[in-house]
């Protein structure tokens, strides 16, 4: 029998997540889903690092932000999703952990906070340029604690001097809670993970108010962790980027305000159509994470082997699951989807005018409490097999393209059932510029419970499965 998972931070759940009644407000539509559609703007070159586009939303709630992803699950690391959005006032940014054992300090001291779980965000408004922080870079750390607990003690701001970081009055505010079995916190049984909330005011950082789209900051994060009360803390961190280091702002990755689409002026000439098995393509996708059992196979442990879980040999290959939620107590259920597209069928010479991926949504995560879903469409670079993906060895994010809104479905059995797009026109003109593969992650920023969404795979019959359609022209 599983034990049951509970949850000691109601106060924080309150603050982070909001009500998912927001999940109704009114969107743009596009085929079946509702897709948020941003300014048009020129097209860009790919970012020579990591990318995380935010949007602007006046509801901060979970659900709206972006999402990017690092780190690994096994027993002594941990993972981490990091989702961001800004308004007028604040930069928002929440990190979803999973850490076997949650660990902070009774009477923090500021030098120590990183020797606890804790996190630090680095900022640098120059963006992604120079080898020592600066008076533009800044630094923001947050251990984990109890709530209620007051915060004061348990954060920190830093600030570049131009050789290194100094402690700083940069308000900011943080909010933390975990997730365990029974009261594990500060105790050597199992927990699931934690979760801590940074608010970030432009004031703070000497704005006049928030940054106009298309700004790009450096971005960097890193988890520090710890699993047990002696210590000594877990080395090295885990970070995003993978290989940013924390005194040199050229290492870390890019935050851009706003999410950029891609427009064209060329004249249309043609459409290809990219599914598997069709005109000789050969297009592999692939589910990581939870399957659609939520990990049964590595129950009640899952720190020992669900990371490193290939579903290749698994029934239902024909079908893919993406899920996500706010609660860390079911993050066994959690699952990306992979899927490569090649783009050797459009015309050499071309440029791309528009494209749009498909897949065939036919079920939910317990249809009968099924919940809407805001699924994320990203870029990876590197490339992968079917046969040995799983979650801690698939590549990271490059960078964020697209997100559509999906209602649940409901009815009789169908097929190949509901198409639902993701406008991914400029992912597509990279790659193709490039000489690449369309290599696509999708994942979702769900806060309920039920709201994992199920498509057909390229291993479904030929109508059914995942569709590129590109158009272009000279």
């Amino acid at each position: 029998m599983k034990k049951k998972i509970v949850s000691m931070w109601g106060v924080v759940m309150v603050v982070l997540l909001t009500a998912v009644t927001l999940l109704a407000a009114p969107q743009s539509q596009t085929g079946a889903g509702a897709v948020y559609l941003p300014i048009i703007v020129k097209p860009e070159t790919l970012a020579a690092s990591r990318r995380i586009n935010v949007p602007y939303d006046t509801n901060t709630a979970l659900p709206r932000r972006s999402i990017f992803w690092f780190g690994r699950v096994d027993p002594t690391n941990n993972y981490a999703d990091a989702r961001l959005v800004y308004d007028d006032t604040h930069l928002h940014i929440t990190l979803h952990i999973f850490d076997r054992h949650t660990w902070y300090d009774t009477t923090p001291t500021t030098n120590s906070l990183t020797e606890w779980d804790a996190v630090t965000v680095y900022l640098d408004l120059d963006g992604n340029i120079g080898n020592t922080p600066d008076s533009n870079s800044y630094r923001f750390v947050a251990q984990l604690n109890n709530p209620p607990q007051d915060r004061t003690n348990y954060q920190a701001a830093y600030r570049g001097n131009g050789a290194g970081w100094v402690q700083a009055n940069v308000p900011f505010t943080s909010l933390a809670g975990w997730v365990g079995v029974a009261v594990n916190n500060n105790n050597n049984g199992d927990d699931r993970g934690w979760t801590v909330n940074l608010e970030i005011p432009f004031a703070s950082l000497g704005l006049a108010g928030r940054p106009s789209e298309g700004v790009v900051w450096g971005l960097a994060t890193a988890v520090h962790d710890r699993d047990s009360q002696n210590g000594p803390p877990i080395v090295p961190n885990q970070v995003w980027p993978e290989n940013s280091n924390s005194s040199q702002p050229a290492t870390w990755g890019q935050l851009r305000f706003g999410l950029p689409t891609y427009s064209s002026s060329a004249t249309l000439q043609g459409t290809t159509t990219i599914k598997h098995g069709q005109n000789g393509a050969v297009v592999t996708d692939a589910q990581v994470g939870g399957y659609f059992d939520c990990g049964e196979p590595h129950n009640p442990n899952f720190f020992n082997g669900w990371g490193d879980a290939n579903h290749y040999n698994r029934p239902n290959r024909n079908q893919v699951n993406v899920q996500n939620q706010a609660n860390l107590g079911d993050w066994p259920c959690f699952s990306k989807t992979y899927i490569t597209f090649p783009l050797n069928q459009i015309p050499a010479n071309k440029q791309v005018i528009s494209a749009e991926l498909t897949l065939y949504h036919f079920g939910n995560s317990n249809p009968s409490l099924a919940q809407d879903s805001l699924i994320h469409v990203m870029t990876v670079a590197e490339n992968w097999a079917e046969q040995t993906i799983t979650w801690n060895n698939a590549p990271l994010a490059v960078e964020n393209f697209a997100v559509t809104r999906i209602s649940p479905v409901s009815g009789a059995p169908c097929w190949p059932c509901f198409p639902r797009t993701w406008d991914v026109s400029r992912a597509v003109a990279q790659a193709y510029a490039t000489g690449q593969p369309l290599r696509l992650a999708l994942y979702s920023t769900d806060i309920a419970m039920h709201s994992g969404k199920y498509f057909y795979s390229s291993d479904a019959d030929l109508e059914g499965r995942p569709t590129l359609v590109v158009t272009w022209g000279e």
